[in-house]
Protein backbone atom coordinates (compact mmCIF):
# COMPACT_ATOMS: atom_id res chain seq x y z
CA UNK A 1 0.00 0.00 0.00
CA UNK A 2 3.08 2.23 0.76
CA UNK A 3 4.12 2.29 -3.07
CA UNK A 4 0.71 2.12 -4.63
CA UNK A 5 -0.08 5.51 -2.52
CA UNK A 6 3.43 7.01 -3.66
CA UNK A 7 2.85 5.70 -7.36
CA UNK A 8 -1.35 7.53 -7.45
CA UNK A 9 0.09 10.40 -5.85
CA UNK A 10 3.28 10.82 -8.70
CA UNK A 11 0.30 9.63 -10.77
CA UNK A 12 -1.79 12.00 -10.32
CA UNK A 13 0.63 15.23 -10.23
CA UNK A 14 1.87 14.00 -13.82
CA UNK A 15 -1.81 13.60 -15.20
CA UNK A 16 -2.41 17.55 -13.66
CA UNK A 17 0.82 19.35 -15.76
CA UNK A 18 -0.03 17.21 -18.89
CA UNK A 19 -3.81 18.14 -18.83
CA UNK A 20 -2.06 21.72 -17.64
CA UNK A 21 -0.67 21.48 -21.11
CA UNK A 22 -3.58 20.21 -23.10
CA UNK A 23 -6.10 21.77 -21.73
CA UNK A 24 -5.98 24.63 -24.74
CA UNK A 25 -5.07 22.35 -27.47
CA UNK A 26 -8.44 22.06 -28.98
CA UNK A 27 -10.28 22.33 -32.45
CA UNK A 28 -7.26 22.68 -34.83
CA UNK A 29 -4.37 22.53 -32.19
CA UNK A 30 -5.91 19.07 -31.17
CA UNK A 31 -3.10 17.86 -33.48
CA UNK A 32 -0.72 19.13 -31.12
CA UNK A 33 -1.73 16.93 -28.16
CA UNK A 34 -0.17 13.88 -29.91
CA UNK A 35 3.54 15.13 -29.82
CA UNK A 36 2.72 15.71 -26.24
CA UNK A 37 1.15 12.15 -25.73
CA UNK A 38 4.29 10.30 -27.71
CA UNK A 39 6.32 12.02 -24.87
CA UNK A 40 4.43 11.64 -22.27
CA UNK A 41 4.70 7.37 -23.79
CA UNK A 42 8.26 7.47 -24.08
CA UNK A 43 9.14 9.27 -20.49
CA UNK A 44 7.15 6.06 -19.52
CA UNK A 45 9.41 3.51 -21.07
CA UNK A 46 12.51 5.34 -19.86
CA UNK A 47 11.12 5.19 -16.53
CA UNK A 48 11.06 1.27 -16.72
CA UNK A 49 14.18 1.53 -18.07
CA UNK A 50 15.83 3.66 -14.87
CA UNK A 51 14.31 0.87 -13.10
CA UNK A 52 16.45 -1.83 -13.98
CA UNK A 53 19.61 0.48 -14.34
CA UNK A 54 18.85 1.05 -10.31
CA UNK A 55 18.70 -2.43 -9.79
CA UNK A 56 21.48 -3.25 -11.32
CA UNK A 57 23.57 -0.68 -9.77
CA UNK A 58 21.97 -2.00 -6.63
CA UNK A 59 23.49 -5.76 -7.45
CA UNK A 60 27.00 -4.40 -8.14
CA UNK A 61 26.75 -2.56 -4.89
CA UNK A 62 25.47 -5.60 -3.29
CA UNK A 63 28.77 -7.50 -3.77
CA UNK A 64 31.08 -5.37 -2.12
CA UNK A 65 28.58 -3.71 0.64
CA UNK A 66 27.70 -5.25 3.69
CA UNK A 67 23.36 -5.86 3.28
CA UNK A 68 22.48 -4.06 6.29
CA UNK A 69 24.37 -1.00 5.07
CA UNK A 70 23.13 -1.29 1.73
CA UNK A 71 19.57 -1.06 3.14
CA UNK A 72 20.31 1.67 5.05
CA UNK A 73 21.73 3.89 2.74
CA UNK A 74 18.97 3.14 0.52
CA UNK A 75 16.52 3.68 3.10
CA UNK A 76 17.89 7.03 3.84
CA UNK A 77 17.39 8.39 0.21
CA UNK A 78 13.87 6.73 -0.17
CA UNK A 79 13.33 9.07 3.12
CA UNK A 80 15.16 12.22 1.39
CA UNK A 81 13.08 11.67 -1.73
CA UNK A 82 9.60 11.13 -0.11
CA UNK A 83 10.53 14.37 2.10
CA UNK A 84 11.17 15.95 -1.32
CA UNK A 85 7.73 14.70 -2.45
CA UNK A 86 5.90 15.34 -0.18
CA UNK A 87 7.19 19.34 -0.28
CA UNK A 88 4.17 20.97 1.43
CA UNK A 89 6.43 24.00 2.36
CA UNK A 90 7.06 24.69 -1.65
CA UNK A 91 3.59 23.54 -2.66
CA UNK A 92 1.95 26.67 -3.87
CA UNK A 93 5.43 28.10 -4.97
CA UNK A 94 5.77 24.70 -6.86
CA UNK A 95 2.80 24.07 -8.79
CA UNK A 96 2.05 27.76 -9.89
CA UNK A 97 5.89 27.57 -10.86
CA UNK A 98 6.22 24.05 -12.43
CA UNK A 99 3.03 24.27 -14.31
CA UNK A 100 3.41 27.37 -15.69
CA UNK A 101 6.28 26.71 -16.53
CA UNK A 102 5.18 24.19 -18.78
CA UNK A 103 2.89 26.02 -20.01
CA UNK A 104 5.09 29.23 -20.90
CA UNK A 105 7.31 26.88 -22.98
CA UNK A 106 4.34 25.50 -24.69
CA UNK A 107 2.88 29.00 -26.02
CA UNK A 108 6.66 29.96 -27.02
CA UNK A 109 6.70 26.35 -29.00
CA UNK A 110 3.05 27.08 -30.21
CA UNK A 111 3.84 31.11 -31.44
CA UNK A 112 6.49 29.69 -34.09
CA UNK A 113 5.77 28.93 -37.19
CA UNK A 114 4.68 25.11 -37.60
CA UNK A 115 7.48 22.79 -38.00
CA UNK A 116 9.90 19.71 -36.76
CA UNK A 117 11.17 21.77 -33.96
CA UNK A 118 7.12 22.55 -32.91
CA UNK A 119 6.96 18.65 -32.34
CA UNK A 120 10.06 18.24 -31.01
CA UNK A 121 9.81 21.14 -28.35
CA UNK A 122 6.11 19.24 -27.24
CA UNK A 123 7.12 15.77 -27.45
CA UNK A 124 10.12 17.03 -24.73
CA UNK A 125 6.84 18.82 -22.63
CA UNK A 126 5.34 15.35 -22.73
CA UNK A 127 8.74 13.39 -21.73
CA UNK A 128 9.44 16.06 -18.72
CA UNK A 129 6.03 16.00 -17.48
CA UNK A 130 6.29 11.96 -16.69
CA UNK A 131 9.79 10.96 -16.65
CA UNK A 132 10.29 14.00 -13.51
CA UNK A 133 7.88 11.85 -11.49
CA UNK A 134 8.91 8.50 -12.80
CA UNK A 135 12.66 9.22 -11.41
CA UNK A 136 11.74 10.27 -8.22
CA UNK A 137 9.82 6.90 -8.03
CA UNK A 138 12.49 4.71 -9.11
CA UNK A 139 15.07 6.40 -6.74
CA UNK A 140 12.10 5.90 -3.54
CA UNK A 141 11.22 2.11 -4.36
CA UNK A 142 14.83 0.88 -4.39
CA UNK A 143 14.63 0.88 -0.60
CA UNK A 144 11.69 -1.68 -0.60
CA UNK A 145 13.16 -3.93 -3.69
CA UNK A 146 15.87 -4.93 -1.47
CA UNK A 147 13.51 -5.36 1.74
CA UNK A 148 10.99 -7.04 0.23
CA UNK A 149 11.54 -8.13 -3.33
CA UNK A 150 10.62 -7.70 -6.66
CA UNK A 151 6.75 -8.70 -6.31
CA UNK A 152 5.92 -6.56 -3.59
CA UNK A 153 7.33 -3.58 -5.40
CA UNK A 154 5.41 -4.78 -8.60
CA UNK A 155 2.36 -5.53 -6.75
CA UNK A 156 1.93 -1.99 -4.95
CA UNK A 157 3.01 0.06 -8.72
CA UNK A 158 0.27 -2.23 -10.48
CA UNK A 159 -2.36 -0.88 -8.05
CA UNK A 160 -0.95 2.85 -8.34
CA UNK A 161 -1.16 2.58 -12.21
CA UNK A 162 -4.09 1.36 -12.27
CA UNK A 163 -5.70 4.20 -10.05
CA UNK A 164 -3.72 6.71 -12.13
CA UNK A 165 -5.47 4.80 -15.11
CA UNK A 166 -8.76 5.47 -13.94
CA UNK A 167 -7.78 9.39 -13.39
CA UNK A 168 -6.44 9.49 -16.93
CA UNK A 169 -9.13 8.05 -18.71
CA UNK A 170 -11.74 10.71 -16.82
CA UNK A 171 -9.69 13.80 -17.25
CA UNK A 172 -8.93 13.15 -20.98
CA UNK A 173 -11.09 10.71 -22.24
CA UNK A 174 -14.28 11.61 -20.11
CA UNK A 175 -13.70 15.24 -19.83
CA UNK A 176 -14.32 15.16 -16.16
CA UNK A 177 -13.22 18.11 -14.13
CA UNK A 178 -11.89 16.09 -10.77
CA UNK A 179 -11.10 17.60 -7.70
CA UNK A 180 -7.62 17.36 -7.76
CA UNK A 181 -6.69 19.51 -4.58
CA UNK A 182 -8.25 17.72 -2.81
CA UNK A 183 -7.02 14.37 -4.02
CA UNK A 184 -3.61 15.56 -3.49
CA UNK A 185 -4.18 16.96 -0.49
CA UNK A 186 -5.76 13.32 0.89
CA UNK A 187 -3.14 11.43 -0.67
CA UNK A 188 -0.38 14.15 1.03
CA UNK A 189 -1.54 13.04 3.91
CA UNK A 190 -1.41 8.87 3.78
CA UNK A 191 2.31 9.93 2.38
CA UNK A 192 2.84 11.25 5.53
CA UNK A 193 2.13 8.13 7.34
CA UNK A 194 4.11 6.49 5.13
CA UNK A 195 6.86 8.61 5.87
CA UNK A 196 6.80 8.14 9.63
CA UNK A 197 7.11 4.61 9.33
CA UNK A 198 9.46 4.74 6.72
CA UNK A 199 11.25 7.04 9.33
CA UNK A 200 11.03 4.54 11.87
CA UNK A 201 12.69 1.63 9.68
CA UNK A 202 15.19 3.40 8.81
CA UNK A 203 16.62 4.61 12.18
CA UNK A 204 15.56 0.76 13.13
CA UNK A 205 17.96 -0.35 9.89
CA UNK A 206 20.66 2.26 10.80
CA UNK A 207 20.79 1.17 14.89
CA UNK A 208 21.06 -2.39 13.48
CA UNK A 209 24.25 -1.53 10.72
CA UNK A 210 25.77 0.35 13.50
CA UNK A 211 25.22 3.92 11.90
CA UNK A 212 23.02 4.95 15.18
CA UNK A 213 23.20 4.03 19.01
CA UNK A 214 20.48 1.86 20.61
CA UNK A 215 18.83 3.98 23.86
CA UNK A 216 16.27 1.58 25.08
CA UNK A 217 13.50 3.09 27.06
CA UNK A 218 12.70 0.52 29.30
CA UNK A 219 9.14 2.22 30.59
CA UNK A 220 7.93 2.28 26.80
CA UNK A 221 9.03 -1.67 26.22
CA UNK A 222 5.84 -3.23 27.74
CA UNK A 223 3.79 -0.55 26.33
CA UNK A 224 4.63 -0.51 23.01
CA UNK A 225 3.20 -4.01 21.34
CA UNK A 226 5.06 -5.87 19.48
CA UNK A 227 2.34 -5.24 16.52
CA UNK A 228 3.06 -1.75 16.86
CA UNK A 229 7.15 -2.26 15.64
CA UNK A 230 5.78 -4.57 12.60
CA UNK A 231 2.89 -2.36 11.05
CA UNK A 232 4.06 1.07 12.22
CA UNK A 233 7.99 0.78 13.13
CA UNK A 234 7.35 2.41 16.16
CA UNK A 235 9.92 1.14 19.08
CA UNK A 236 11.05 1.82 22.06
CA UNK A 237 14.44 3.74 21.86
CA UNK A 238 15.46 7.19 21.82
CA UNK A 239 16.95 7.06 18.54
CA UNK A 240 13.84 6.06 16.18
CA UNK A 241 10.88 7.80 18.21
CA UNK A 242 12.99 11.22 18.01
CA UNK A 243 13.71 10.11 14.09
CA UNK A 244 9.78 10.00 13.91
CA UNK A 245 9.37 12.92 16.34
CA UNK A 246 11.69 15.41 13.72
CA UNK A 247 9.98 14.12 10.59
CA UNK A 248 6.21 14.81 12.16
CA UNK A 249 7.49 18.43 13.26
CA UNK A 250 8.93 19.04 9.92
CA UNK A 251 6.31 18.13 7.67
CA UNK A 252 3.57 19.94 9.71
CA UNK A 253 5.83 23.12 10.59
CA UNK A 254 6.15 23.63 7.01
CA UNK A 255 2.57 22.49 5.77
CA UNK A 256 1.86 25.78 8.62
CA UNK A 257 4.70 27.59 6.99
CA UNK A 258 3.40 27.25 3.26
CA UNK A 259 0.21 28.70 4.53
CA UNK A 260 1.77 31.50 6.35
CA UNK A 261 3.94 31.84 2.73
CA UNK A 262 0.43 31.59 0.75
CA UNK A 263 -1.09 34.13 2.48
CA UNK A 264 1.32 36.96 2.81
Amino acid sequence: MDVAVLVFREGLECILVLAAITASMTGEKQAHQRPVVAGAAIGFMATIVTWFIAIGILHDLGNSVSALNLQAASGMLAVIVLLVVMNWFFHRIYWGGWISLHNRKKRALLNEPASRNLWWGLGLLGFASLYREGFEVVLFLQGYYLKMGGGTVLTGAAIGLVLSGVVAVLTFVGQRRLPYRKMLIFTGVLLGVVLLVMVGEQAQEMQLAHWLPTTTIGRLTPVIPDWAGLWFSVFPTVETLAAQGLAAALVIGSYYGSRRLARG
